[in-house]
């Protein structure tokens, strides 16, 4: 048998981890656990997301094949959550799939914002 894994952070490379962890504490209501210059991190008991300084690092293309993972959040209001998340710095392509909106953080991630299930 296969040994069981819980996943318990996701960790996303970036130039400036410290505002990242803000972007994402702002649109998660997730509380900063640290914040550095090199590393960064959200999170409660259950769910993390950290913030690793890679300088380097090139945003992905949308649409594009260069997109290695996104993050999805479901929000009440779409149209409201993207007007909010925009104004805290997250750009919307111009390119949107589906019923759910693509957005873009401040450094390029992709995260895509969906409606409550009906």
């Amino acid at each position: 048998m296969t040994t069981i894994a819980k996943l318990i952070a996701v960790t996303m490379d970036c130039a400036e981890p410290k505002r990242l962890a803000d972007f994402y504490s702002q649109i998660t209501g997730l509380p900063v656990q640290y914040a550095e210059d090199e590393y960064a991190g959200i999170g409660d008991d259950t769910t993390s997301i950290y913030f690793q300084r890679v300088p380097d690092r090139k945003a992905p293309s949308w649409p594009g094949a260069d997109k290695q993972f996104h993050l999805d959040f479901r929000v009440p209001d779409v149209a409201r959550a993207v007007e909010e998340y925009v104004a805290l710095g997250a750009s919307k392509p111009e390119f949107q799939p589906g019923d759910w909106v693509v957005l873009a953080d401040p450094e390029g991630h992709l995260f895509c914002v969906c409606p409550e299930r009906s």
